[in-house]
Formats: structure tokens, sequence, C-alpha cells
């Protein structure tokens, strides 16, 4: 079973290789680890995503709350969230293919971000599945290079308002 793991710690030199090195030396394999600073600027959030059953789940948090730079651990998907990863590809564009890599962009919702006689860079966010499914399309194209961060979630607000028309009031109130 998949398991996205949010851990808050304190934005120190060294916290990265401390946590990561005890999972390692514990056996425990990470799918994937994004690591950034928080609304507090004395913080970092540490995302992961571990495969196991929920022993091995327990026991990566117990190990976790157990360094003291840890501030907290929460388990992201025992709780509604939303996760995303974000990723560059460069892609060859000769031979008058632009136009169509533009379309599936397009349909992909991603952007366009450089642009060059030969290549063309694209920029993409999503879940893990629809970034798979971007990428199985632009390889018939012929992908120069990929970068991918690793996943990012959090958990949704409880007291958010229900129906499509809190969403859309709430962006263009913010606009």
């Amino acid at each position: 079973m998949r398991h996205v793991l949010s851990a808050l710690v304190q934005n120190v030199p060294g916290v990265l290789a401390h946590v990561a090195g005890m999972l390692a030396s514990r056996g425990y394999n990470i799918d994937s680890l994004a690591v950034g600073e928080t609304e507090d600027p004395h913080l970092s959030r540490m995302t992961f995503v571990v495969v196991g059953d929920d022993n091995v789940l327990q026991q990566v948090r117990k190990q976790l709350e157990k360094i003291v730079t840890v501030v907290q651990v929460t388990d992201i998907s025992a709780q509604d969230h939303v996760e995303r990863d974000l990723m560059l590809i460069k892609v060859n564009c000769q031979e008058g293919k632009r136009t169509e890599i533009c379309e599936l962009t397009d349909i992909f919702r991603g952007s366009v971000v450089d642009v060059a006689p030969d290549e063309i860079m694209i920029e993409l966010a999503g879940q893990e599945k629809k970034i798979q499914a971007f990428i199985d399309m632009m390889r018939p194209f012929g992908i120069l290079e990929l970068a991918r961060t690793g996943r990012i979630a959090m958990v949704r607000s409880v007291n958010r308002p229900l129906g499509s028309g809190g969403v859309t009031a709430a962006v263009g109130a913010a606009g």
C-alpha cells in the first residue's frame, strides 16, 4: 500500500540527510521525497511517499518522531487530501510537430515555458497518472530531457464551502 507522509521539520542544515539516512539505515524505501520551506521560514515540510503495509507505516512514523528536528508527522493519505507532482520536459519538435505538441500540452493543461528552433520545454503539474500519461504521449516526438519533483500534498480544509460555487467564488475574490 502507498502512503503519503508529511513531516514538519526545523529548517536547519542536515535535517534532510538525517531523515533520509535514518530511513535508509532501517531499510525503508522512499518512492518520492519533496522538501520545501513552509509559511513559517523556520520550518520546512518534507513529503514522503513510502510503500508498505500499516506496520511499515507505523514504524516509519515512530522513527521520524524520534528525530529531534522533526516537529510533527502526519499520514496525509489517511485523510481527504490533494497531491501533485510537477514536471519539466524538453521535447524534440522538428519536422513541423510543434503545433501537435502544443495542442497536447493544452489538453493536459500544461504550459510551454521555453521554445527553441528544434525543441520545446513544457511544465506540467498534476497527479502522477496525468504526468505519466503526458510522458507517454511525448515519447514518439523524442524526449530530450525530463525532470520531476517529488510528490507534494496537503489535507483538504475541513470548513471549505460545499458545491462548485465555493471554489469559483474564492478564486474570484482573490483575483
